[in-house]
């Protein structure tokens, strides 16, 4: 049985690499949030005393099989980049929401190897297509640029910081992956919801206005959203919403 040109027996192995991938994420949280290994001799021993996270296991396991869904297998390395590079970045993403949510941090250690794969994937590109690998360093320059002149903004204007430097870090590192229109669309989507679920929060006194509210879980959103929805369909939303539905596009 064959589900968008893909047999589904290659949906049921990914379901179970992401289910494994995410019986693991918790582990390398804590060792990157430590500052230790992450790979060690006891990583087995270790894993298995912790509680299983189902609900994490699930929405791996569905992320994993919406990629190949999305991107499909193809015969040849360059025609799988895609597949291959949303496949490293989605345990990535969700470590970075996972962390930030709960620390208001975003590892350095992340950070870096998001930007390591990345670097290293816009070279494969770049072989194939310069235009690709030029596009995606793009990406990683507005990214960062944005959010970095954004922290400094908010800085100098409230007298602190508007959002961490890990954001920016990771915007940058996002760019890589997802180019200078994806990296665009990013932004706003994450500033939207950061608009939008802050004065939920405020209004429902969960949160006080003195607190700090974490960034990094609304750019990963917004990371996904820009992976699975036609990005036509976004630029549309994005400027109904931004012109206050006088875009008629």
């Amino acid at each position: 049985m064959y589900i968008n040109d893909v047999h589904i027996l290659v949906y049921v192995a990914f379901a179970i690499i992401g289910i494994i991938i995410a019986y693991f994420i918790n582990w390398c949280n804590d060792r990157m949030i430590e500052n230790k290994k992450i790979f060690s001799k006891d990583i087995l021993d270790k894993t298995k005393r912790k509680k299983p996270n189902y609900a994490l296991m699930i929405i791996m396991a569905l992320l994993y099989i919406s990629i190949v869904y999305f991107f499909g297998i193809h015969q040849g390395l360059y025609k799988n980049l895609n597949l291959i590079k949303f496949t490293l970045l989605i345990p990535m993403l969700i470590s970075a929401l996972i962390i930030d949510y709960k620390l208001q941090i975003i590892p350095n250690r992340l950070n870096l190897t998001m930007f390591e794969i990345g670097l290293f994937l816009t070279f494969l590109y770049g072989i194939a297509n310069v235009n690709i690998g030029v596009n995606m360093l793009l990406g990683m320059v507005a990214g960062g640029a944005i959010f970095l002149i954004i922290t400094l903004l908010g800085g100098l204007i409230a007298g602190k910081e508007a959002m961490g430097f890990g954001d920016v870090k990771l915007m940058g590192a996002l760019g890589l992956y997802f180019g200078l229109s994806g990296i665009i669309a990013i932004s706003l989507i994450a500033f939207l919801l950061g608009a939008i679920i802050s004065v939920v929060l405020l209004s429902a006194r969960i949160k006080k206005s003195s607190e700090y509210i974490p960034f990094g879980p609304f750019i990963v959103i917004a990371a996904l959203i820009v992976l699975f929805v036609p990005f036509e369909i976004l630029v549309t939303v994005l400027l109904k919403v931004f012109t206050l539905g006088m875009y008629k596009g």
